[in-house]
Parts: structure tokens; C-alpha cells; sequence
């Protein structure tokens, strides 16, 4: 089906209240000359207050002021379609903020099911501990519950003519039921001073007796949980007018918080404020009991991140109603989809969002509007084809295009080297294996326990399972779910999906081998359910349950591989770094091929031709131009070791012990060297601003990794090591490993940096929609969030594109030559950026409806070019990067000339003779090559180190 609008290249910007919608309407001009076709800009609405990304949404009613006014964004919308250029919104359907600023989940709070917005969140409201009950547990004290309540720090407040629980700057709303005891306290001496005939003491009486019936309201009587909620909130505006007309009514209210608050350190003037949170909907717990007993799913492991059921039509609508009104006034390309695989069926999400994007008036099968998910890929998975999307947000496209630039070889020889060095030999899968086995026994062991007790009453119904181990039915549901090789599957009815079927079975077939004490029978009965293979006997209703079950353990196998894949096993498994990327495979030998490459691409160009080429976003691990770097190191393994080694010795006393162990321990160090060598500044010495960005970074990975310290328990004194030798090594104390290090890593920089155009270069011209993340357009030499998430320098971008477009227009024949000369400024990759996208968006019929068509390599260097034509209604592009340049220079020279020899690109049969650069406009002739045309390699790279020609004949 047609698309509404097809990008030629998107921009993501990234909100916040330091880069506002006025500040993105000043950039669209330099967007627009850069060739950029749609504006892809992070979530817009209400979020967290000071939030950096707007994915902890407050309020999707409203427009995030932090943002800008609706004003604002009728101007940005104005401003994009005076330029026609579209706009991309990024939606966060499955969570929301759980805090105060969250108008629903305070209500929910204060209600606990009797709130209008109880239904919106995915909360247990009966789980298996009884004491949570009708409750919501909170993590969000900093230490135990009595500590806490002992010293004084959660208190009772009255503010603003509510009852709260205060904790330092946090509010928790006091149940409408808890009212009336707070306000009957000491009653007879209220009566007393004010006397029982007086107006303000009848006042007060009426008040507190309509407390009184709420708190023991009768539920049969057919008054509604609305009708109680409107009387609540009546009787408490009359509170509050009173309290602030009578100061007698204000000072007798403030000494009955004073005695309910009791007196720190005073244990038994606290047990009338413990009685009182005991009545509340919620339970305050320590923060790191959090993996106990929470009762609410989680964005991941994210307290402070609550599911929701947008599955509930009325969910639905309130998530997106504003959102649609805001995209039918202006200029709309389309949604990302933020987390799509939380959702319970995205299918149904995904196919009522069209709906709701399609006008009333549009007849059947009119065009769709243009959705991409973020949606996390494993090698050789493809996304579910009946839905309704245009593609994914590009880790596929990420992975493959950064896996071509691996050495095979050289890969193996880094993985001996990693090995030797860190003292174990592991496979990935292994470690992936152990590491989502850890995250379901701790940040996600409450998921896990409700879902063994839901398997194991599952089996207690069925007559043949009845009387298996219950234990082992749970370990057998554990052990398929860490052999899942995908981050979930997509079962939503009775009719299981080929692809889901697959992944299970494999699951299925794997969990046995890795477990083979545990019960053959038990695994019977958990494939039986997984794959809904209900025999005869299986009633109905036992039919649903098992159905139920599935999609809720869909929805937790996301977390469980993203946390123990993602943000654990990428950090303890890590022989070439380029390499721990989302969606990727760290393993070097597993590296994308060039022919893979070319697979991957004809089937984008057959099934997916919209989705997006992505070479970063806001969540990669590192940034594409320090993926290019590390990936240099697997064409010189051999140099790599020996450097290394030697770093190891000349670095080796500035280590500190704890706990009779040398930190950074061997893995960490040999984590730490080749980030140095990927985020290195260009044209300075290392700084101070790079030892505060490294220091920070190896704190969050090392936490990640669960070794030696993790984010629920901390190692204060091993990160403090850990930073103490970052800032050692690139200090002038550790001159002998600078004078070895800066050399090393200039010669890997200049190699990364003909890499960075190879992938630049590809993104753009392969099948898909080409995507860049801010800033990316000059050398980007970031890491992983909050490293990716800061301000980008916007004036010196466009100064530096006015200055290439200068040079262009007054000296053209130097402008080659100078940005070569000076690739560390960046001003190359940026002038290519331009010339690449704007004659894509020139030839968006070639890009979109072209084929394409891989270029046979002949010659000595034949395995280090990448190259393939796209060719449509006579018009044709040839796009010729090369790979692995190490192999083909000098080794003792830091910039040295490729030496080609007699590699060249053969042409198919019926092709143009004569081309031009569309880089420099220089004409190429083809020449014979064994009764074929071809091009010689030297002279497509002579004069720049890509080739983008266009047919002239």
C-alpha cells in the first residue's frame, strides 16, 4: 500500500528546554541547504520537568511547555511547510512517568481502584504477597522503611488544601478514606475552644462527617466511585476555604500533623503515622527492594517508568488524542514508535493508529501514513510483514553496514588476543545465556516468580501436569525464556505466526541441552503452552488463560534480553568494541560479509524499501564515528596486542587494590583502551573535559556489567579506583604511555576516518531512508547516553557549511584537495553528507524504485571494495567505497597512498561508458578489463577517498 509521504533523508533533533522549538525553526534553513527532506524530533509531549529526551511522559493532553507554547508549534509547523519539509513525531505509547507531575498516577495513588485512571496502568492489584493487596509499592525511599520513619523525614503536610506524605521534594496523596482520622484527632478540644453552637465548629462537624460517610460509604448502595469522587472533592474545598478563613481552624490542623508526625527517634510517637501509611494505596519501600515485590510493569527495570494498557480503547484514545489534533494542522510524514515490542499486542496498536491516522473520508486501501518502529532486530530476524509500518528506526541497517568493515581474519586474531588478555575464553552466547539467567533472578525476579506461579496453575488445571515438580515447571519456563534467541515473539490468537513458532521451538530445543537435570515432562507441558498446542481435554477458559499467559510473557522477554544483552552482556563480552552495539552480535567472527551485505540490501529494496538506514541515534552504545575507529583495529591485530601489552606494564602502577584485587581488572582495562582510542579528541592533547566524560562512562559501565559493582549496590570503592586511573593515564605522570598511545591513535583516527565516509556514503545511497542523529554531520565521538545527549554546536555547523559552499563557488579547484588535507576538521564529511543527499532528493525516483545491483570486484585488492549501482528509467548511480586500507599501505606512514595495483570495477554488460562524480564533477572513462568495462580503482579514489558517479552517456 502507498505511503502518504516518503522522506529523502530525516534529522532527528532532540527537545529539551535548552533546545526548544524556536531554536529548531532557526536550524531549517541549514537542514534544508544540507538536503534533509524531514524533521524527526523527540517526543513532544508534557514530560518530566528538566527531562533531556521526553520519554518520561506526564501529560499527552498537552504540548510540553519546556518545549515551547502551541504557538510555537504552529510556527515550527509553518515554518516546515514554507521549506516542504515534513515532520516525524516520536510517541511513547507503552510507559509513563510515575510521579507527581503525573496528574493520572497521582490520582491513582490516592484512590488506589477506585480511580477513573486505575485501569490506564498495567498494575497487579492482587499479587501474591497479601500485604499488597489493592496497593501499588513504591520504591522510593533511600534506606529501610524504618530508618526513614525514625528520623523524621516522611512527614504529613498540608498544602494547598490536600493531604500529603512528604520525602524531601517528593508528595504522596493521602487516601480520601484517611480524612476523617486525621481530622477527628482531639476533636473535644476544638469543641471546646470554639464552642458547639459556633458557625465555624458546625462547619467543621459537617465537613468531618462527610469524611466520615465517604471513609465507610456502603459500595451496594449504587452510588458510583464517581458520585464518591465528586463528594470527596467538594467536602475537601470546604476544608480548605475554612482553613484559610479561620486561623483557628489553620492552627489546630498544624498541631494535629505535629502529633501525628511524632517526634524523631521517638519510636512510639511514630506509630500513629505508620498506622496511617498502612491505610494508604501505595507502600513506601527502600529503593533496593524494588526487585522484591513490585507490582506494576516497568519500562525495563525503571521504577519510575509505568507501563500502560494502551491495549484499552479509552486508553488509547487519551494517549493519542492531542497528538492527532497537533498532526491535523500541519505538516505530518509520520510516527516512530518508541518501544513497540512493551506493547501487549502491537499488532492491534499498530493497525489502530493507522485508522486513527486515516481521515474518515479516505476510501478503503487509500495510502498509509508513514510508520517506523523501534524495534530491536537479531541477525536474520525480519519484522512481522502484516504490519502495517514502513520499517524500523535502522539498527538492522547499522549492524550490517558497520560489520563489512571488520577484517574476518583480523577479527579472529583480535578475539585470541581478547581472550589471552582478560585470562578466560567465553562465547557470547554463553555469556548472554548466564546474564539474562541473573537479570530474571534479580531486576526482574518479581516478573519471573508471577509468571513460574502462572505456569505452575496452568499446569495444576491440566490433567496431565497436575502432579509435576512445581519448581522445576518454573526453572523449565526460566531456562526457555534465557534461550529465547529474539527479544520477544508475536503470538496474539490461537494461529501462531510462522516466526514465532520458530523462535520458541529453538528455545525449546536449547534449554534442554543447557538443563538436562531439569523434568523431560516439564518441558512438554511449557512448550505446550508457549505454542498453545491444546489438546482435546483443554477447556475453553483454560484455553484463554494459557493465550493470557503468553502475551504477558512476551511482554517480559523484551526486558529480560534488553537488560541482559544490551546493558550486561555488551559490557562484559567486549573483544572489539565497534562490535557491543543494540541489535548487534559482539562476537568478531560473526561480522557482517560483503555478499551478506548485498543480501541484506536486495531484501530491503524488495520488502522494506522505506525502512530506515540508521548509523546512530540517541540510544547506540557509541557514536558511528568511534565504531569506525575500533573497527580499524581488526586490520592490525598484531600491532594492536603488542601495544596493548605494553599500555598494560607502563600503566600497571597507577592501579589501586580493592579488595585484594588490582582495579581496572583485565577486561576493564582492555574496555578502557579501546574507548580511549575511539573518542580521542582529533587536534588537541587529551583534556580535562575527556577525563570527566571517560570517568563517568566506565562508572555506567562497569555497573551495567554486574561484575564488580552494579546501580542497586554500588562499589564506591572500585569506581573511585576506576576514575583515580583514568585520570592517571592521561596525565603528564603517565608520559611514557602517551608518548606510545597518540601516535597509535592518530594512525587509527585517519583510517576511522575513511571508514566514517565508507558508511556515510552507503547509508545514503543503499535501499531505505537515511537517517542522522543530531550533529552527526561533523566527526561525532560520543558514547553511550548521557554522553550522546548533550547541546550541539548548530553556529559552527552552518558557519562551516557557508565556508564550503564559498570555497565551492570561488575556488573549486582547491576545495577538493583542502578538505582531504584537513579531514581532522570534519568540513569532508559534512560536504559529502550534502552532495550525497541532495542528489538522492535530485533522484528520488532512482532511490525509491531503482534496483540494485552489486559490482563484481576483479583484481589484487578485489575484497576491499564495497561497491553496486542503482539503476532506473535510464538514469544510474554508481557508489564504489573501499575497506580495509590498512592492507593496502605503507604501515610505517600515518596518511599513506593506497596502493591499488590493478583492482578494478567491472561493469555489467549494457553499462554507460562514461561517468562523473557527482563529489567533484570529474569524468571517468570506462577502459577495458577482459572484454569488460571497467573502472580502475586508483583513479576513483585518487582525489577523494569515495566515488559517488552518475552515467553521462
Amino acid at each position: 500500500m502507498p505511503l502518504t509521504r516518503i522522506p529523502t533523508a530525516t534529522y532527528r533533533l532532540q527537545l529539551n528546554k535548552d533546545f526548544r522549538l524556536a531554536d529548531a525553526v532557526k536550524i531549517l534553513d541549514y537542514l534544508k541547504k544540507l538536503g534533509i527532506s524531514d524533521v524527526y524530533v523527540s517526543p513532544i509531549l508534557a514530560s518530566r520537568k528538566g527531562s533531556r529526551h521526553g520519554y518520561d511522559v506526564t501529560d499527552p493532553t498537552r504540548l510540553n511547555p519546556e518545549l515551547g507554547t502551541e504557538e510555537e508549534f504552529e510556527i515550527f509547523q509553518n515554518e516546515l511547510q514554507k521549506r516542504g519539509m515534513g515532520l516525524l513525531f516520536d510517541i511513547v505509547p507503552n510507559h509513563m512517568a510515575a510521579n507527581m507531575e503525573n496528574a493520572w498516577w497521582t490520582d491513582v495513588l490516592e484512590n488506589g481502584t477506585e480511580s477513573a485512571y486505575a485501569a490506564y496502568f498495567d498494575i497487579d492489584w492482587h499479587p501474591a504477597s497479601r500485604s499488597l493487596d489493592g496497593k501499588i509499592l513504591l520504591p522510593v525511599l533511600g534506606r529501610p522503611f524504618g530508618e526513614v520513619l525514625d528520623s523524621g523525614e516522611l512527614r504529613l503536610t498540608y498544602q494547598d488544601g490536600r493531604f500529603y506524605f512528604q520525602y524531601f521534594d517528593s508528595l504522596f496523596p493521602v487516601a480520601p478514606r484517611s480524612y476523617h482520622g486525621i481530622l477527628n484527632r482531639r476533636i473535644r478540644r476544638l469543641k471546646e475552644t470554639l464552642g458547639e453552637d459556633s458557625t465555624v465548629y458546625q462547619e467543621y462537624a459537617g465537613i468531618l462527617a462527610s469524611f466520615s460517610n465517604l471513609a465507610n460509604a456502603d459500595r451496594r448502595s449504587g452510588e458510583t466511585a464517581a458520585d464518591r469522587r465528586l463528594r470527596f472533592e467538594g467536602t475537601r474545598d470546604r476544608l480548605w476555604r475554612l482553613v484559610k478563613t479561620n486561623a483557628e481552624i489553620a492552627a489546630f490542623l498544624e498541631d494535629n500533623l505535629r502529633e501525628l508526625n511524632g517526634k524523631p527517634n521517638d519510636p512510639a510517637s511514630l506509630s500513629d503515622l505508620q498506622r496511617l501509611l498502612a491505610e494508604q494505596n501505595y507502600k513506601l519501600v527502600y529503593w533496593q527492594n524494588i526487585n522484591e515485590s513490585i507490582n506494576y510493569r516497568r519500562f525495563f527495570t525503571i521504577a519510575d517508568l509505568v507501563g500502560v494498557r494502551v491495549e484499552d480503547p479509552v486508553v488509547f484514545e487519551a494517549m493519542h488524542g492531542h497528538l492527532l489534533r497537533l498532526i491535523s494542522r500541519g505538516p505530518f510524514t509520520g510516527l516512530r514508535i518508541d518501544h513497540i515490542d512493551g506493547l501487549r499486542d502491537p499488532y492491534a496498536y499498530l493497525t489502530k493508529l493507522q485508522e486513527r491516522l486515516t481521515s474518515p473520508e479516505a476510501a478503503p486501501g487509500s495510502s498509509l501514513s508513514y510508520l517506523i518502529v523501534e524495534k530491536i532486530l537479531a541477525r536474520d530476524e525480519f519484522l512481522p510483514t502484516d504490519w502495517p509500518v514502513a520499517g524500523t528506526t535502522g539498527y538492522d541497517y547499522l549492524n550490517q553496514a558497520n560489520g563489512i568493515q571488520v577484517n574476518p581474519e583480523g577479527a579472529a586474531r583480535i578475539e585470541q588476543i581478547y581472550s589471552a588478555f582478560v585470562g578466560r575464553q567465553q562465547k557470547f552466547a554463553d555469556v548472554l545465556y548466564q546474564k539474562k539467567k541473573l537479570v530474571m533472578s534479580t531486576l526482574l525476579g518479581v516478573e519471573m516468580r508471577s509468571l513460574g506461579r502462572q505456569i505452575a496453575e496452568l499446569a495444576t488445571q491440566d490433567r496431565y501436569a497436575r502432579e509435576l515438580p512445581r519448581q522445576q515447571m518454573i526453572d523449565v519456563l526460566t531456562e526457555v525464556t534465557a534461550c529465547l534467541p529474539v527479544y520477544r515473539t508475536y503470538i496474539r490468537n490461537m494461529e501462531i505466526p510462522e516466526h514465532s513458532r520458530k523462535y520458541i521451538g529453538e528455545a525449546l530445543e536449547e534449554a534442554p541441552r543447557r538443563a538436562p537435570h531439569l523434568e523431560p515432562a516439564c518441558f512438554d507441558f511449557v512448550r505446550e503452552v508457549l505454542l498453545l498446542e491444546n489438546r482435546p481435554h483443554v477447556l475453553p477458559d483454560q484455553r484463554e488463560a494459557r493465550l493470557a499467559f503468553v502475551m504477558r510473557w512476551q511482554q517480559l522477554t523484551v526486558p529480560i534480553v534488553a537488560k541482559g544483552m544490551e546493558d550486561t552482556a555488551l559490557y562484559v563480552y567486549h573483544p572489539l568494541l565497534s562490535l557491543n552495539e543494540v541489535g548487534g552480535d559482539p562476537e568478531p567472527s560473526k561480522a557482517s560479509t560483503r555478499e551478506g551485505f548485498f543480501s541484506f540490501l536486495e531484501t530491503r529494496r524488495q520488502h522494506w524499501l522505506h525502512t530506515m538506514n540508521a548509523t546512530a541515534t540517541h540510544d547506540t552504545k557509541r557514536s558511528e564515528g568511534v565504531r569506525a575507529r575500533i573497527n580499524v583495529l581488526s586490520e592490525m591485530p598484531d600491532e594492536w596486542q603488542a601495544h596493548l601489552e605494553l599500555w598494560a606494564k607502563q600503566n600497571a602502577r597507577h592501579k589501586e587494590e580493592v579488595d585484594r584485587r588490582p582495579v581496572p581488572d583485565r577486561a576493564e582495562e582492555y574496555f578502557l583502551y579501546q574507548t580511549l582510542l575511539g573518542v580521542c579528541p582529533l587536534d588537541r592533547e587529551p583534556c580535562e573535559n575527556l577525563v570527566a566524560r571517560l570517568q563517568a562512562y566506565l562508572v555506567k559501565a562497569t555497573r551495567e556489567a554486574m561484575v564488580h559493582t552494579r546501580w542497586t549496590r554500588p562499589n564506591q570503592k572500585h569506581e573511585d579506583a576506576l576514575q583515580h586511573f583514568v585520570a592517571r593515564i592521561l596525565s603528564p605522570e603517565a608520559e611514557d604511555f602517551l608518548h606510545d598511545f597518540q601516535p597509535f591513535q592518530r594512525k587509527i583516527a585517519y583510517y576511522g576516518m575513511v571508514n566514517s565516509l565508507s558508511q556515510l556514503l552507503l547509508k545514503i545511497t543503499s535501499p531505505g531512508v537515511p537517517d542522522f542523529f543530531q550533529g552527526s554531520e561533523l566527526w561525532d565521538l560520543r558514547l553511550v547516553d548521557p554522553d550522546n545527549r548533550g547541546p550541539v554546536d548548530f553556529d559552527r555547523r552552518i558557519s562551516t557549511l557557508e565556508k564550503i559552499e564559498q570555497k565551492q563557488a570561488t575556488d573549486p579547484q582547491n576545495l577538493l584537495p583542502d578538505l582531504v588535507g584537513r579531514w581532522h576538521t570534519g568540513c569532508i564529511k559534512l560536504f559529502l553528507m550534502q552532495k550525497a543527499i541532495r542528489f538522492r532528493g535530485q533522484n528520488a525516483a532512482l532511490f525509491e524504485a531503482g534496483d540494485f545491483l552489486p559490482l563484481e570486484v576483479a583484481g589484487a585488492r578485489s575484497q576491499n571494495i564495497i561497491s553496486f549501482t542503482r539503476r532506473h528509467n535510464g538514469t544510474q548511480v554508481l557508489i564504489a567505497v573501499p575497506r580495509w586500507l590498512l592492507q593496502l599501505a605503507d604501515p610505517s606512514s600515518h596518511r599513506p597512498e593506497a596502493d591499488w595495483k590493478d583492482t578494478a570495477l567491472l561493469l555489467p554488460s549494457g553499462s554507460p561508458s562514461n561517468w562523473t562524480s557527482v563529489v567533484s564533477g570529474e569524468a571517468f572513462a570506462a577502459s577495458d578489463h577482459a572484454n569488460k568495462k571497467a573502472l580502475p580503482a586508483d583513479s576513483l579514489f585518487r582525489n577523494f577517498p569515495v566515488a559517488l558517479l552518475s552515467a553521462t552517456d
